[in-house]
């Protein structure tokens, strides 16, 4: 059998303090000293630029920044910029996708798994699950990472803008990095019930297109909890059945 998931739930931390603990939780997984481990939390209101950032895409001044109370950092997965904030559901799953030295009768979590791309894909399949438990259907888009929604889905939005109503919109990030020794960093971001305001100050992974949330969908949007145990669920189906 595989080793055991770990999962912490870190509630509400900040972006450096995270990145930093992602670091060294990684190393002592590659050391086999760590299982794999799913850390869930929010962050205080930050934008993240990827390795494909692109400062044309923050779209807010310094004054407005700080008016906001917006910290930016420029950090080593991947894509472009994003938004991270209160009431939306940040996950950083830190697991081996190459084969680690295992103990007898163990099973790698690595198996099958050093394709980047499938990766990603995994993950958004398991946000796909996830929503579903919520009565939100949502899918992947050719040539696009995330996840997403219909326009028949959108249309429920009733505080989007009518012309966004009739477009996919996302409700779910994805970026990235797997460092050299196979661990993987960053992850995915779920919109739950943000203050979506915040996605004006950012063309959002270099996309102009619709973002939603859970509670843009819903009345009432589920509690963040509900959510966790939700997407906790997910992962466990998809990664540990591998």
């Amino acid at each position: 059998m595989k080793p055991n998931l770990i999962v912490e739930d870190l509630d509400l931390i900040d972006y450096e303090t995270a990145w930093k603990l992602q670091d060294e939780y990684a190393v002592e997984i590659a050391e086999g000293i760590r299982p794999p481990t799913l850390l869930l939390l929010e962050h205080p209101h930050v934008y993240t630029f990827g390795r494909k950032g692109n400062a044309e895409n923050l779209l807010w001044n310094e004054t407005q920044l700080k008016e906001k109370g917006i910290s930016t950092y420029w950090v080593d997965r991947g894509g472009d910029v994003t938004y991270h904030g209160p009431g939306q559901l940040v996950g950083y799953p830190l697991i081996p996708l190459t084969p680690l030295p295992l103990s007898q009768g163990e099973r790698g979590w690595g198996e099958g798994r050093s394709d980047y791309v499938g990766y990603i894909r995994d993950l958004e399949k398991m946000l796909i699950g996830a929503l579903i438990q919520f009565g939100i259907a949502s899918g992947q888009r050719k040539g696009k990472t995330g996840v997403w929604i219909q326009a028949d889905v959108h249309s429920r939005c009733v505080n989007c803008k009518p012309e966004d109503r009739k477009k996919p919109a996302k409700i779910a990030a994805i970026g990235v990095k797997v460092d050299a020794r196979g661990v993987s960093r960053h992850g995915f971001a779920l919109n739950v019930n943000p203050d979506m305001s915040y996605w004006d100050g950012i063309v959002a992974c270099g996309l102009n297109e619709p973002t939603v949330s859970l509670a843009d969908l819903l009345d009432p949007a589920p509690p963040m909890k509900v959510v966790k145990e939700k997407v906790t669920a997910s992962f466990r189906e998809v990664f540990e059945e591998k």
